[in-house]
Formats: structure tokens, sequence, C-alpha cells
């Protein structure tokens, strides 16, 4: 009996394991289908804008539920349930968690496990998308490239929620949300062919708008957000120094609503503004400032002339979290 307990507390405080299992067939088939068919959809968009044009209201209704998923992830999935940017109010938590579900990018708690895992681990051995784990050479490079762009979601491993995300894991609306993702892909994609629907009265323009709006448009978000894995640790400046080859890339600035200002990112990741220099756009800031303005967020973790200074001293200089 003397010795049960003190193992009992070393096991129960040991580190979790970084994996948690391997992917069933299953879950790797369900990936690839939401990987794939919107890739192919946006392909075949190509012709379908050759010989019939694209209208207005698909534009319309695509740049609308581009920025409403785009938001979810930078504003929601990232800043804020990754980072802690800031705190939200109830309705604002849960109506993050679903827009961010809106790009089909994976539930919310498996995709906050799996950024937190890259912080902790980015750009070595343990980082599930850095592009410089193969080597420096042009192929190992290329490889790099598409591990950290598309080709790590492809793998079969799976981060442990809870050693990553335990928090998330233990809020009951939060995992509502995370287990009625397949309604909220499917919405995101069936909702843009009703609004076609109804605002050509046509079928065709239910069609137009579900390979558009719905399709297409997720297509188009999933590849400016992996870039920010990929592009973004391998091309650009960094203002700032950090423990990783992050850097920023503004020609994505917009598309990424802020995401691609990655060095300033990686070197103060609780900030909730990315671009923090003279010109640097970052729409999810601005949108984190309305809320906060309307009382939906506080406590918004604003960087301040002082932060940005110590920050741009080399990393060997400022204290281990600093």
């Amino acid at each position: 009996m003397t010795t049960t307990a003190p193992v009992r507390s070393v096991l129960k405080n040991a580190p979790k394991p970084m994996l948690s299992h391997r992917a069933s067939r299953a879950e790797l088939v369900t990936i690839r289908a939401f990987l794939i068919i919107p890739f192919v959809a946006l392909v075949a968009a190509v012709p379908l804008v050759w010989g019939w044009g694209i209208t207005w209201a698909d534009l319309t209704v695509a740049a609308v539920f581009y920025v409403v998923s785009a938001l979810g992830i930078t504003v929601g999935y990232h800043r804020y349930f990754t980072h802690g940017s800031f705190k939200a109010n109830r309705p604002l938590r849960i109506a993050l968690a679903i827009a961010g579900s809106f790009a089909a990018q994976g539930p919310v708690i498996s995709w906050v496990a799996d950024h937190r895992r890259h912080h902790a681990f980015s750009d070595r051995e343990g980082d599930p998308h850095s592009p410089w784990l193969f080597g420096t050479s042009p192929a190992a490079l290329a490889k790099g490239f598409w591990h950290a762009h598309m080709g790590w979601l492809f793998g079969r491993d799976r981060t442990n929620i809870d050693r990553f995300a335990p928090d998330l894991a233990a809020d009951r609306a939060l995992r509502v949300v995370d287990r009625l993702f397949p309604l909220w892909v499917s919405l995101s994609v069936l909702l843009p062919a009703v609004l076609g629907g109804v605002l050509t009265m046509s079928w065709w323009g239910a069609l137009t708008g579900f390979l558009w709006a719905g399709l297409a448009r997720v297509a188009f978000l999933h590849h400016v957000t992996w870039s920010v894995n990929s592009v973004c640790h391998m091309i650009g400046e960094r203002p700032f120094a950090s423990r990783d080859r992050s850097a920023n890339f503004w020609p994505l600035a917009i598309l990424s609503m802020g995401e691609s200002w990655h060095n300033t990112h990686h070197a103060d990741p609780t900030s909730a503004r990315h671009g923090v220099l003279r010109g640097q756009i970052d729409i999810s800031a601005r949108l984190i400032w309305f809320f906060e303005k309307l009382g939906w967020a506080r406590n918004v973790r604003w960087p301040t002339a002082q932060r940005l200074a110590r920050l741009a001293q080399p990393a060997t200089t400022r204290p281990e979290g600093a």
C-alpha cells in the first residue's frame, strides 16, 4: 500500500501522449471526400464559366459565405478557441464555432487540438504540418510544401484532444457543435443552392449556387487557409523573432482575413491583431474590435508598443514565453 499511491500520482501527472489514435478507414474516406469533392467542383467550374458565364447572384452569395466561413476560422477557430485572444459571451462563442464549421476544415475541437500542437512543436518533429520536416534540398522542400499544404490531412495520426484541447472538450455546448459538424458542412453547401435558386427563380441558379458559392467556395478557402501553413512558413518577411520559420506574406492578407501576417502571429500567438505594422490589413482584428465595442467580446489581447519592441529582439534574448 505504501507504493501504490505514489505510483498513481506519477501516472496521473505524467504527460499525455501527443497522438490519441489512428484514423479508421471510414474516417479517412470522409476526410478525403471533404478535401477532394470541393476541389473537383472548383476544376469543373472553369469550363462552366467558359461556356455559360457566372452571374452576379453567384458572386454575391459566394462572397457572403466566403467571408462568414473564413472569419469563422480566423476569428473563431484560430484567435478565440485556439489562442484565447479574447473572451466571448456565450451566444458569440457558439456562433463562432458554427461559422468556422461552415469552412469544412474539420470539427472545432480537433481543429484546435491540431493547431495547438502545431504551435507547441512549430517546424520541429511533432508539428503536424511543417514544410521543413524532410530537409532543405529542392526535392525535400517540394515534398515538405505538399505535406504542409494538404498532404498531412491524408495521414492517419490523430492529435490527442485530452492533451491539447481539454478545455473545449469539457464544454457541453461545444461538444454538440463538434458532433454536428456534418450538418454544418451540409448547410454550408446547400444554403447557397437555395439562395441561388430563390434569387434567380430557376433550377439553374440553384445548381450554380451549389457549385460556386458552395463547393468551389469551400475549395478556394481550403487552399487559402492551407497556404498559411505552407507558403507562410517558407516565403516572406520576418520582422519579429520567433522560434520557427514563420513569415509574413502580404499577397494573402485580404483573402486570409489577416492570417498571413504569420511571423507576427508566431512571435506573439495570443495577440488579437496579427497585422501590427503600418499598412498591414487585418480584417479579423477589425471584427474583434467591433465585437468588443458591442460588448460581445472582452479582455481582448491587443498588442502594445512595449510588447512589439520586446518581440523585435532576437528570440534567444527574450524570456521563455515572452
